[in-house]
């Protein structure tokens, strides 16, 4: 059996117990999301909202750069991942430091004197998260996602009852607190059962100064991205209310369960196996189009499909009180729709080394997204998350222009990849928009166009002998003739 094909094989396997990770873990949280909308308000949503912006923000200092320095590294050993945990450590300490100290400012600086304790306790995710990122690191190079799974799924089974419990014991707010910190302490201890890896008694700063050469263009990338994308909650919190945010933190749930599940799992195995094959740019491209081809046909349908059923799939699952949420869910449906080009992109170019090339589309896409953001505050929250959409849009060109000449793979060549599921997906949720005009009741209504959108979408794939279907049919076949 030759090279590319153990590791073809590897990257198939490893993306299989990733998605079915991903997608057990969220359908869990979705089900838990559900009940918790149905007992807490649309304003505790959005002091967790709040709250959990500058936690993600704190968790980037913590975890990004270095795990994937590990995972890009051709020669990682035991001692670079012992350095980096116990590296994490000890900034996970600096942080929660920095976050205990500022939770009062945050308190008086949104009018809402809950907010201290608030995040002085959710900061305790900073701790796991950590341990987690290299666990995670080492998951993803020696492609052990049968693992990560079983920790995954027993992680959001707990932190699902306990999040429950609490808010239906009505402590508000703190429920969705307690939902988070169970799950990383629970996916943590997880992680060190199911996974073969465990931190050694060494530690080398020369080791953290050689991948910090590499990870920290990635941090600061990250860190970038990160403060960007929170910066609407952060000014939804500040200019208009906690309803609004939450409203708008609900909306954009429903399409970034979908693209985090599939555009995660397509992430964890890609850079790895793009990593090993860094030597051969024909073997990275070969293996980049099929990413985009095969992530945009699963994740496109889904999208467009759930732009269709916005409104009766948010009265169904949340009732009449989260109907507010509908144009966000529909703008971030769009907003999404292009990420399998922007995640592959940016896999090929960290995989090739090029993380000041990763920095440099980051300043790019932020500066226009600044502007974007000036233009449209003015102009209310509606208004200002479309221009986010849009610009969204326009930073798939900055993401794929380096690869023209990285990969030769141009734009052109990216669009023509994707066109099937862009057509098709387009054609079946106008199928099922159409339908959801004679079906009286909302669950039946829903039910109705999911079963009418899955039926049409697999017709016309068959009908137009659509090649990600053909490859997945195979795939399933080969599957089924192995067990």
């Amino acid at each position: 059996m030759g090279e590319h094909t153990v590791i073809k094989e590897k990257i198939v396997k490893g993306l299989f117990w990733k998605l079915l990770e991903n997608g057990g873990a969220q359908g869990i949280q979705f089900i838990v999301a559900i009940i918790l909308a149905r007992l807490l308000t649309t304003e505790e949503y959005g002091i967790v909202g709040i709250i959990s912006i500058f936690i993600i923000i704190a968790n980037v200092l913590v975890q990004n750069g270095f795990s994937t320095a590990l995972v890009q590294k051709q020669k990682a050993d035991e001692k670079d991942f012992s350095s980096v945990f116990y590296f994490g450590l000890a900034a996970a300490a600096v942080m929660y430091g920095v976050l205990f100290m500022a939770a009062p400012w945050i308190g008086r600086f949104y009018n809402n004197s809950q907010l201290c304790s608030l995040v002085r306790g959710l900061a305790i995710v900073l701790f796991p998260g950590s341990v987690i990122s290299v666990q995670t690191a080492y998951v993803s190079r020696e492609m052990e996602f049968k693992g990560l799974f079983k920790a995954t799924m027993a992680a959001v089974v707990i932190s699902g009852a306990v999040s429950i419990w609490m808010a239906y014991k009505g402590m508000g707010a703190w429920a969705m607190v307690g939902q988070q910190v169970s799950y990383y302490f629970a996916l943590m201890i997880g992680l060190f059962i199911d996974v073969s890896w465990k931190p050694g008694w060494m530690f080398s700063i020369k080791r953290i100064r050689i991948m910090f050469g590499f990870g920290w263009k990635l941090l600061c990338a990250a860190m970038i991205d990160t403060l960007f994308s929170n910066l609407y909650g952060l000014i939804m919190g500040k200019i208009y209310n906690e309803q609004v945010l939450g409203v708008y933190n609900r909306g954009e749930q429903f399409p970034k369960i979908i693209v985090t599940n599939l555009g995660a799992a397509i992430q964890s195995v890609l850079l790895p196996a793009f990593a090993k094959e860094q030597e051969s740019v024909g073997q990275v491209k070969a293996m980049a189009r099929k990413a985009i081809q095969l992530s945009s046909y699963t994740v496109l349908p889904m999208l467009l499909g759930m732009f269709a059923v916005a409104d009766t799939l948010v009265l169904a699952l949340l009732g009449e009180k989260w109907m507010m949420c509908v144009p966000f869910l529909r703008i971030m449906c769009i907003a999404y729709c292009f990420y399998p080009i922007h995640i592959t992109n940016l896999q090929a170019i960290n995989a090739m080394g090029r993380s000041d090339v990763f920095l440099k589309l980051e300043i790019m896409k932020k500066v226009i997204g600044i502007g974007g953001l000036i233009a449209g505050i003015q102009f209310g929250a509606i208004v200002m998350v479309s221009i986010k959409a849009l610009v969204d849009f326009l930073c798939i060109f900055i993401n794929a222009w380096p690869n023209k000449r990285i990969l030769n793979y141009s734009i052109g060549q990216q669009c023509r990849d994707m066109a099937p599921a862009v057509a098709l997906s387009a054609v079946m949720a106008a199928v099922v928009y159409f339908f959801g005009g004679f079906v009286p009741g909302a669950w039946l209504r829903l039910t109705v166009q999911i079963l009418v959108g899955i039926g049409v979408y697999i017709l016309l794939s068959a009908v137009f002998r659509v090649e990600s279907f053909s490859y997945l049919l195979n795939a399933v076949n080969k599957r089924r003739g192995r067990a």
